[in-house]
């Protein structure tokens, strides 16, 4: 486990699957997104998604690939690693592991946008320092 990583355990529910048992390729990102969002929860922000000054943290883009299918009561750990902190966005390199085998992984670009007008915004100075 490097230090510049975050883990998530994340156990599979019926409700995560289709009739097959196997998890509906959109519970990856939900995973993905709740993995971030505890990495930020870990550097004292309560709400990552809002921030104070009428900012906001959305999903600009995701590209992943499904290597393997998870399955019904399957142990998955999800990473939320920091690829890169630009002035505007932020891209997560994140892999989802079942017994230590990559059987998912995206990069995900989350940029932050003033609330009012949903245009680019510069992250603020507190968040830049606790992800440096």
């Amino acid at each position: 486990m490097s230090e510049s990583e975050f883990y998530l355990p994340v156990r599979v529910y019926i409700e995560d699957t289709d009739a097959g048992g196997i998890v509906y390729y959109v519970n990856y990102l939900k995973y993905m997104e709740r993995a971030r969002t505890e990495r930020m929860r870990s550097f004292g922000f309560d709400k990552p998604a809002i921030l104070e000054d009428g900012k906001l943290f959305v999903v600009h883009s995701a590209n992943v690939q499904y290597l393997r299918p998870a399955l019904l009561d399957d142990e998955l750990t999800v990473s939320a690693g920091m690829g890169k902190l630009a002035r505007t966005y932020i891209i997560f390199n994140q892999e989802i592991l079942r017994q230590g085998e990559v059987i998912c992984r995206g990069e995900i670009k989350v940029a932050c946008v003033e609330r009012s007008t949903m245009k680019p915004a510069v992250i603020p100075d507190i968040i830049r320092k606790a992800l440096s």
